[in-house]
């Protein structure tokens, strides 16, 4: 390893990974080999050259889906609400005008929010369907809806470089925050509920203790930043009024694609990162170091920790749904069911089952207890 660093120093530092760094490379079997398959379940298709592992098959939508999200507790401007369990009852979200860019649940799993390309944010009640209040404010498409961990506070961005506040219990518009120059991509609440916004490119995730914020850009890095003592301390160079920036502590350089996904383990000191190299790259964030490197047959789209486990699930652009073990770094599972990218995932409450949404205008569901 090129460097060590102390973490609590403040200057500046960034670490290369050499071949040798790597403790492990994983090589994903090729479909004829013996990986844990389950025929036992139902399949909504018998055809062999198209296999389908899922629970449930919910396809009420016409077009690509774009984003899922499973309760707590499209691209053709419609939203579902579905009981998994109950794979042909649902409640149709009627109210935007344009696609469905993103979709969150409040902590108590009591309403739903969703964002569109109309520049509308609503709120569902989460169990009848009913439309509780339309939040309004963005000149343009909203990107992406955060609840607040505490309370029913909503956070959205938008298209025309703003970040907005609400309040959905009283339908207000709390504030407003500029700063950026261009479309803001990401950013969250921290899980302790203190507000954070970060300078993250096209994603961001937040540790489970509140203490780090993992960023992705299409440069193919990956930074960590320590939120805690962020000072004022500048890094990078950046446009606009952002105050105080975190201070970037580690910069993890081994995709050579673009990384199209972060996800920090909620119970242990892990990191997985997914790209388009093929790769699913799992690293140690106590010794900054990647423990394995996880082979595909294709480009990850997207990725989720199924729950406090030591698993980590992967959406690839074929349409496959891989399960990973982070100790071992081998593939204990292949879903098949969808026939293009995997554009989301989202895991229940329970931990028993992984929800996909792909391009193909479908959601499965996937039974994941034995992973629990």
């Amino acid at each position: 390893m090129s460097e060590e660093r102390d973490m609590n120093n403040n200057e500046l530092r960034e670490v290369f990974f050499d071949e040798e760094d790597i403790l492990s490379k994983i090589v994903l079997p090729s479909s004829n080999d013996d990986v844990d398959h389950d025929d036992d379940g139902d399949h909504f298709s018998e055809d062999a050259d198209n296999p389908d592992d899922s629970f449930h098959l919910f396809n009420g939508h016409k077009d690509p889906i774009l984003t899922v999200a499973c309760s707590p507790t499209s691209e053709d401007d419609m939203a579902f609400l579905w009981s998994i369990g109950q794979g042909n009852q649902s409640h149709e979200l009627l109210g935007h005008s344009n696609s469905i860019t993103s979709l969150a649940f409040s902590a108590d799993g009591k309403l739903l929010a969703s964002g569109s390309f109309d520049g509308l944010v609503q709120v569902w009640d989460a169990y009848s369907g009913s439309h509780k209040c339309t939040l309004a404010g963005p000149s343009d498409g909203v990107e992406w809806v955060r609840w607040h961990p505490r309370g029913n506070l909503v956070l959205a961005s938008s298209e025309d470089s703003t970040v907005s506040l609400w309040n959905a219990d009283k339908a207000t518009h709390l504030n407003i925050f500029f700063g950026h120059e261009g479309s803001v991509t990401c950013g969250d609440f921290t899980p302790d509920g203190y507000p954070y916004h970060t300078e993250a490119i096209t994603c961001l995730t937040i540790s489970y203790d509140s203490n780090l914020a993992i960023t992705r850009s299409e440069d193919s890095s990956v930074h960590m930043v320590h939120i805690a003592t962020g000072k004022g301390q500048i890094t990078q160079s950046h446009s606009g009024d952002l105050g105080q920036v975190p201070q970037v502590i580690s910069s993890l350089l081994t995709h050579s694609g673009s990384v199209m996904c972060v996800g920090l383990s909620p119970s242990v000191p892990l990191l997985a990162t997914g790209s388009l190299d093929e790769n699913l790259i799992i690293w140690d964030m106590q010794n900054f170091v990647a423990r394995f490197t996880c082979v595909h047959e294709v480009g990850v789209s997207c990725l989720a920790w199924l729950g406090k486990s030591q698993y980590i699930a992967t959406g690839c652009v074929d349409g496959k749904v891989l399960v990973w073990d982070s100790i071992s770094g081998n593939c204990g599972k292949i879903f098949n069911g969808h026939l293009h990218n995997i554009a989301s995932l989202s895991v229940s409450s329970n931990g028993e089952f992984l929800v996909s949404g792909s391009m193909d205008g479908n959601v499965r569901v996937f039974e994941i207890a034995e992973f629990h």
